[in-house]
């Protein structure tokens, strides 16, 4: 006999409270509190000048570039700042398109529009990543851009993508926010693209709370870059102001790192393998034990090996039945929920609608014809956000973590789906 759901009165699979998700956070110890003691004591927590110079930053920059094999890395304030950076370097701005998936977090977008460019959107895949095939189908003249999402962890197919951008000549960034260490057949996911973005946010597997960085090979692009993060400035080359009319220089923001978050990053960055490790292991259990259930599947993972395993995202066969898929399984006590509520990006109505702070309409009024937006644009996305269920995995669960979901998945799954 099948047992009560929970939601119906029965008895829960679990009644004590999941392990967080956070990755790093729930990793950190005595080694982040003192190397941030240690700035407090140095009187210096600017990254360029101070008392007692400490150079966190500057050491997190480094050690981020050697552990992703890229030449050079930016330390900014968010993963958001890293992408506009990313773009600015990149001399996107007014009149400019830019892909995005249709599925990602707001803040893609919301990097291009504060870039000065229009987002386009294009059709993802059962990765719930951009689909390579479907890329072309939104390039046009205006294009100079695309940014692949890995989403949570999945590497994008970026053999693939690049192909069709070079072909193009378009620029690619990776927006990495959610996937550092996550690699596509043994590379990097961060490193394929001309410039690339990771986010130090408190979802992300390393994290500061706030912080970012770009990444890149290019000199020009780094240099570049350098200075649109520090109000135009290149310190490395030049100190401080430059007074040449000759150098490629031009006004900037301040997206520049504190010490206090490059020495958090530095530790974060020495536990890295350690995450990847603790949530790998636990994928592959839960994986394992969910096998053969009817009901869904898992979305498509470009390379196993690669899988960062900080989420465990089903693929509804029903998409009606996510709603009370998730319902059902909290009342069992597990953090199950729908990635971005199910529907695609340009859902969010701020999106919908290019409602941005600028009264003309700016920077939408800058393409012609003018870029509108409609909820069924994307139509393969939007059936395949309907169906996701998903699970954050942490990087301190027990064995009992994951027992607890397989009984609980297989209990729901038997009424529900």
């Amino acid at each position: 006999m099948n047992e009560k759901l929970a939601i119906n009165g029965g008895e829960p699979v679990r009644s004590t409270a999941f392990p967080p998700y956070y990755p790093g956070a729930m990793l950190y110890d005595s080694k982040e509190a003192n190397a941030t003691s240690e700035i407090t004591f140095s009187h210096s927590p600017f990254r360029y000048y101070g008392p007692n110079l400490i150079g966190k930053v500057k050491q997190f920059e480094t050690e981020l570039a050697k552990k992703m094999g890229v030449q050079y890395a930016v330390a900014v304030t968010s993963g958001t700042a890293a992408v506009i950076t990313a773009l600015k370097a990149a001399g996107i701005g007014p009149g400019d398109k830019v892909i995005v998936p249709a599925c990602t977090f707001i803040a893609t977008a919301g990097a291009v529009i504060c870039a000065g460019a229009v987002p386009v959107f294009a059709e993802i895949d059962e990765s719930l990543s951009l689909d390579p095939n479907k890329l072309e189908e939104v390039i046009d003249k205006d294009t100079k851009a695309v940014i692949p999402v890995p989403i949570l962890g999945n590497p994008c197919p970026m053999d693939r993508i690049m192909e069709v951008a070079n072909r193009h000549h378009l620029i690619v960034i990776e927006d990495a926010a959610q996937s550092c260490g996550a690699t596509y057949h043994g590379k990097a996911m961060g490193t394929f693209g001309h410039i690339n973005t990771y986010s130090l946010q408190m979802n992300k597997i390393m994290t500061t709370g706030e912080g970012g960085a770009v990444v890149t090979d290019d000199p020009k692009l780094y240099e570049r870059a350098v200075r649109y993060h520090d109000q135009g400035m290149f310190r490395e080359a030049e100190g401080f102001l430059s007074t040449n009319p000759e150098a490629d220089i031009f006004v900037g923001q301040n997206y520049r790192m504190s010490e206090f978050t490059g020495a958090v990053a530095v530790e974060q960055l020495h536990k890295l393998d350690q995450m990847l490790s603790n949530m790998r292991k636990t994928k592959r259990a839960l994986r394992q034990g969910l096998q053969g259930i009817s009901g869904f599947r898992f979305r498509h993972i470009h390379d196993e090996e690669g899988d960062a395993g900080n989420a465990l995202i089903l693929l509804l066969d029903d998409a009606s039945r996510a709603v009370p898929f998730v319902r059902a399984i909290q009342a069992e006590g597990i953090p199950f929920g729908q990635l971005y509520n199910g529907q695609p990006v340009y859902m969010q109505p701020q999106i919908l609608h290019q409602r941005t702070p600028d009264p003309s309409g700016f920077p939408f009024n800058m393409v012609h014809p003018p870029v509108r937006y409609t909820p069924d644009m994307c139509p393969e996305s939007v059936k395949i956000m309907a169906r996701n269920v998903d699970l954050m995995i942490g990087t301190t669960w027990t064995e009992q973590d994951v027992d607890d979901v397989i009984r609980a998945v297989k209990k729901v799954a038997d009424q529900v789906l």
